[in-house]
């Protein structure tokens, strides 16, 4: 990415907005994206401007850090009700490009490893986001641990899982609230034990009361995909999930809704020059005979195990992080032709993550690294649902403190 390229996306605007409000032709804008050529500095001093207030005009009613962060989906649910990021942890280096291509306007760096992160390296904030990974709990009961003196609870039973650094920052920090998400099946992770010392932990130990939810996204977006969401807060009886209320699914869209088009403008390397689907996404004929044979095989023994084939008017399975591999959970029919996977572009409308209304998400990895980013992400209206849900909650809480020193002061 060049200095001008990283500028321009900092200040929201496109190579053709750049050439309209600047008055150059776009050949050139190109020229200065690719590097080719430089602009000159009255330029970049503009672009600069537009940068600075931005900043200026944002508006901030509360604070947060998005841990597990992978490619931003749980902060994209939080901004728009008012949130700022000050601060990033996310591992992987292809992510945290991802992650940097589409927030370039931060002020600060995204971290690695959360394990190697101290509580005192965090800034205050008000919420805490994770989307952390599910790790087994070693757990054994509580009594023999007694009996062996050994200790048990927060300073054990997590100890040595992702969850135990999300439990040691609300810990050392005590925001206002936090937002866990993670699969269903979290609840019934090891006979239920490892949901047992989550809840636990949140609740009798770091002293927040919590509600949980499971919402399918198919109520948004034409996939079938279930995470919980638990969501926690500091005073009792700050939140409910009770009144939540998620689109009926049947009125849900469909899969025609996020694919690409003939006679749309054309996307590299994702469409042809007609705006379909590039032919790279057509499945070889070896991997599409293997496929069948392999459902074949399954169906005759009695299972259910399979590709997954969809029309325009369908809903898809769950997007995995393993769809790069052959993309057989969701492949699209092609009318008596060898069908395709979803393109990059269509995973990232399938996620949420593109929509109407806002600039294309950049994808600036290989589809190898993308499908495995959008497979291992959160559904985008998923949680800013959650988050509007959340909104008059959350600056209530944020909000109290001031209030309360406020009467002091009067009295």
């Amino acid at each position: 990415m060049t200095p001008f390229s990283e500028l321009r996306q900092q200040a929201g605007l496109s190579i053709q907005e750049v050439a309209r409000e600047m008055a150059f032709d776009e050949r050139t804008v190109y020229r200065w994206e690719s590097g080719e050529t430089s602009p000159r500095k009255p330029v970049i001093n503009l672009l600069q401007s537009i940068v600075d207030q931005r900043r200026t005009e944002r508006k901030t009613d509360f604070t947060f850090i998005d841990l597990f962060a992978g490619i931003g989906g749980l902060r994209r649910g939080f901004e728009p009700i008012g949130g700022r990021c000050v601060f990033t942890s996310e591992w992987d280096q292809y992510s945290q490009k991802t992650y940097r291509a589409n927030f370039p306007n931060d002020d600060h760096d995204i971290c690695g490893d959360i394990r190697q992160i101290k509580s005192e390296d965090i800034p205050p904030h008000d919420l805490l986001l994770a989307g952390f990974p599910c790790q087994p709990f070693s757990i054994a009961g509580v009594s023999k641990k007694n009996a062996l003196s050994r200790p048990h609870g927060f300073a054990c039973e997590a100890q040595g899982t992702l969850f135990f650094d999300v439990a040691r920052i609300i810990r050392d920090h005590k925001p206002k609230a936090f937002v866990l998400e993670n699969v269903k099946n979290l609840v019934n992770h090891d006979r239920g034990n490892t949901f047992r010392v989550i809840c636990d932990i949140l609740t009798n130990e770091l002293g927040y009361h919590i509600d949980k939810r499971v919402l399918d996204a198919r109520s948004w977006v034409p996939q079938h995909r279930e995470r919980i969401f638990i969501v926690g807060f500091r005073e009792k009886n700050a939140f409910s999930f009770d009144s939540f209320a998620a689109p009926d699914p049947v009125d849900g869209p469909k899969l025609g809704t996020i694919l690409h088009k003939t006679g749309d403008a054309q996307e590299k390397p994702y469409t042809e020059k007609d705006g379909s689907a590039a032919s790279k996404y057509v499945l070889s004929e070896h991997l599409w005979n293997y496929l069948q044979g392999y459902a074949e095989k399954h169906r005759q023994k009695g299972n259910g195990f399979g590709f997954g084939l969809f029309g325009a008017n369908g809903i898809a399975r769950t997007l995995s992080a393993r769809y790069y591999k052959d993309g057989s959970e969701i492949l699209i029919e092609r009318r008596g032709n060898i069908p395709r996977r979803l393109t990059p572009r269509e995973c990232a409308r399938l996620m949420g993550f593109d929509a109407e209304g806002r600039q294309p998400m950049l994808i600036p990895v290989s589809d190898t690294q993308a499908y495995r980013q959008f497979g291992n992400a959160v559904v985008v209206p998923v949680v800013e649902a959650v988050a509007r849900h959340m909104q008059p909650f959350l600056l209530q809480a944020v909000r109290a403190p001031a209030e309360e020193e406020e009467k002091v002061a009067v009295a």
